[in-house]
């Protein structure tokens, strides 16, 4: 081999960044009833909420209970950004992102149940909101086209996943370079916080699970909110 190659490669090495390997899921006999019995790096997954309960999603109390007024704002996102709204249900969050990115940004609004699409689509018919795009997902894959998005939010969602590892390496990938995952998640931290166990979530096991992906890192997580985190990871 030529020396100026052997040079080029050595080079090129430090920018070779292997592909993070995925932490066996464990079934476990025993385990929460609001739990489906499958563990993820010690976390028990929750069952989906069916769209059945969507009415819960539209309560005319959410936003007092939740400050999700102070969510889009800590968002802060840009006129012109294409957002995709992860676990969209009936859009709760979707029309109020459209108009914060504006007529020249999108939001996609994915979700694996298609009642709750067609009921999203429904809102977003209602509200006159047209930057709002349905994609119906998979419990592996939300089927974004890699390097397009510029954030991804899920509210109280990503617990969920029954393929969380699969779920996240596809959400890096659709990620622009210097996009965002928002991820919002009840403090299992704050035991005032009365919510079923396997529904909350606390900063350490969102960090260690997204500290897999090498091309993400944490950023900043904000405790503006009355019982939930907004933890924020940006891909290098």
């Amino acid at each position: 081999m030529r020396p100026l190659l052997i040079f080029s490669i050595l080079l090129a090495a430090p920018l070779l960044k292997a592909a993070p390997v995925p932490p066996p899921y464990e079934t476990r006999a025993e385990h929460d009833p609001n739990g489906i019995g499958k563990f993820y790096l010690g976390r028990e997954i929750a069952h989906v909420m069916g769209h059945q309960a969507a009415g819960w999603l539209e309560r005319p109390e959410r936003e007092e209970e939740e400050r999700t007024d102070l969510l889009i704002e800590a968002m802060q996102l840009k006129q012109g950004e294409t957002v995709a709204d992860i676990g969209a249900g009936s859009g709760y969050f979707s029309w109020r992102m459209a108009k914060a990115v504006g007529t020249g940004g999108k939001v996609l609004a994915v979700d694996i149940q298609p009642e709750m699409l067609d009921l999203l689509q429904r809102n977003m018919a209602r509200r006159e909101v047209a930057n709002v795009v349905s994609v119906l997902g998979t419990t592996s894959d939300p089927k974004l086209a890699a390097g397009t998005v510029d954030t991804i939010l899920m509210v109280d969602v990503y617990h969920e996943f029954d393929q969380p590892f699969e779920m996240a390496q596809a959400m890096v990938k659709s990620l622009k370079s210097g996009g965002r995952i928002v991820l919002v998640e009840f403090r299992a931290e704050d035991p005032k916080v009365n919510i079923k166990k396997v529904h909350k979530m606390s900063e350490a096991q969102a960090k260690t699970e997204f500290a897999i992906f090498p091309d993400l890192k944490w950023e900043k997580t904000f405790d503006v909110l009355p019982q939930q985190h907004i933890i924020v990871f940006r891909k290098n």
